[in-house]
């Protein structure tokens, strides 16, 4: 081959190289603009658009699960009012239900978020956001310091005092833990002491019955000491009558002493008692005291 022959198939070459590395460097370029032409939009027009009144989330816009008689306050204005919510809320905004669930898991009157799900308003129904709740109920009314008391749920978890008259606080059973110095405890805590979580799983057991059986209170017992460094732990309770029969219960449901009859069972045993004598109240005269635990059992009971 000539000289001048290879030197035209070396620039063509060349050339085609060229070509090869333009079209790729050209697909990249388009294919750059196809991918990130809509996220620098969106970038642009996002604050526009989460901003716009039709995509706006509030108080009227949200629908909860109705609460319960026992709460009287508005549980959906007072999320709305807490800071965790501050700010436009836009129904765009891929972050929106997980918001609301955070703020509405931290209000104490709300035990779970079981969902939350969002869609778009119609002229008919301004509702955008639903939420499922569980909410905490009421057990029993904890009085530690004499004449004050706090309301608690069945796990021993302070609730809102406010949403209690003196009239209405008087319709739960009453839990006498003791004490001379009122807890420095918000609604939502939990109460970390035996005695009330103890007492409060007693009276989440007892339910409505308790007033059926005219009781009044739940009071912890000194632990016994003789079975057990663990055992010794965990308080012993006792339930009073509306006339002062003192009735031993024993352990807490929670503490899961061995040999110890399940809550259901205390109970049975207790509406049996009461079938036969039409009161839980012991004749002037003899022992004030029963025990629940050596009542009579049920067939196949224990």
């Amino acid at each position: 081959m000539s000289p001048a022959k290879k030197s035209d198939s070396s620039s063509s070459a060349r050339n085609g190289h060229k070509s090869v590395w333009l079209l790729l460097l050209l697909a990249i370029v388009v294919g750059a603009a196809v991918v990130g032409g809509p996220y620098l939009a969106w970038r642009k027009l996002k604050p526009r658009i989460l901003s716009a009144p039709e995509y706006r989330v509030g108080p009227e816009q949200v629908e909860i699960t109705p609460a319960p008689k026992w709460i009287h306050s508005d549980i959906r204005a007072e999320v709305f009012r807490d800071p965790s919510l501050a700010g436009p809320l836009s129904l765009m905004d891929d972050t929106l239900t997980e918001e609301i669930s955070k703020a509405f898991a931290s209000h104490p009157w709300v035990a779970k978020v079981k969902q939350v799900t969002k869609r778009h308003p119609s002229s008919s129904s301004p509702v955008a956001v639903r939420v499922e709740l569980v909410y905490r109920q009421p057990v029993c009314m904890v009085e530690q310091v004499p004449g004050e008391v706090l309301p608690v749920d069945g796990e021993g978890v302070v609730l809102p005092s406010e949403d209690f008259s003196p009239i209405e606080a008087t319709r739960y059973l009453r839990l006498v833990v003791g004490g001379n110095q009122k807890p420095d405890l918000s609604p939502g805590q939990r109460w970390a002491d035996a005695k009330v979580v103890g007492g409060a799983e007693i009276a989440a057991a007892l339910g409505a019955v308790w007033e059926a059986m005219r009781l009044k209170q739940i009071v912890p017992l000194a632990a016994p000491t003789s079975v057990g460094a663990a055992a010794s732990r965990e308080p012993l309770f006792a339930l009073f009558t509306q006339r002062g029969t003192r009735i031993l219960w024993g352990y807490a449901p929670g503490a899961n002493m061995l040999g110890e009859p399940p809550a259901a069972e205390k109970i049975a045993r207790l509406q049996r008692y009461v079938a036969v004598h039409d009161t839980l109240d012991i004749p002037p005269g003899q022992p004030q005291e029963l025990d629940v635990r050596t009542l009579p059992a049920g067939p196949g009971k224990p």
